[in-house]
């Protein structure tokens, strides 16, 4: 049966998953790179850049684990780029250039409508304005079976686990302290919520712990 998941979804020791003041120069917020230093070295990550070599080992595992079985995609629209408001024009398409690294659909949060766009190598954005559980279900019918991948920000993930959607959650929590920015865990009740962790794995970059509903 198609899962929801988060994987791979960095944060800061004081909860932040992405630093504040994005824009054009800092895609990620201000600090926010730091966060994500355990995934730049894997080997999968590195592939999926068009590079050679990285590391393999604990972080390499739960990198490689997050791309299995994954059908479709759901972003909010910070994910997708730095334009607020009316899209003013189609020009931007996205951090990643042609060859975006999803291969699948990925269907985009937003409340103003834009039409779909086909990438190369398979990735076609869908720009859905009626809310997350109308994403949701159009990534399902997409993905064929398979999972569905949150891959954030924090805000669209917060809305699902809410909601008690989300049925796994892989969070790599690096030792970084951000003390600004968009936090995940802030209001939340994890447990009222049925959220346990199920597994945990440090290493020198990070602290990985995986959650589940019960």
């Amino acid at each position: 049966m198609s899962r929801l998941r988060v994987n791979a979804f960095s944060l800061s020791l004081d909860g932040y998953g992405a630093g504040p003041n994005q824009d054009l120069q800092n895609p990620l917020g201000v600090g926010g790179p730091a966060l994500h230093k355990w995934a730049f070295a894997t080997r999968t990550f590195r592939r999926m850049f068009g590079e050679e070599g990285g590391e393999v080992g604990i972080d390499e595992d739960f990198a490689a684990r997050s791309f299995e079985n994954v059908g479709a995609w759901i972003l909010g629209r910070n994910m997708f780029g730095p334009v607020r408001g009316d899209w003013p024009d189609d020009s931007w398409k996205g951090w990643w250039g042609d060859n975006p690294p999803y291969h699948v659909p990925v269907f985009v949060l937003t409340h103003h409508k834009r039409d779909s766009l086909t990438m190369e190598g398979g990735t076609t954005f869908h720009f859905v304005t009626d809310g997350i559980h109308s994403a949701l279900e159009q990534a399902r019918a997409a993905a064929y079976g398979k999972d569905v991948r949150v891959g954030g920000g924090v805000a669209t993930i917060r809305q699902y686990l809410k909601e008690k959607l989300i049925d796994e959650l892989h969070l790599a929590i690096s030792p970084v302290l951000l003390g600004n920015g968009e936090n995940l865990f802030a209001g939340l009740d994890l447990p009222g919520l049925g959220y346990r962790c199920h597994e945990q794995s440090a290493t020198a970059l990070a602290t990985h712990v995986v959650i589940k509903r019960d």
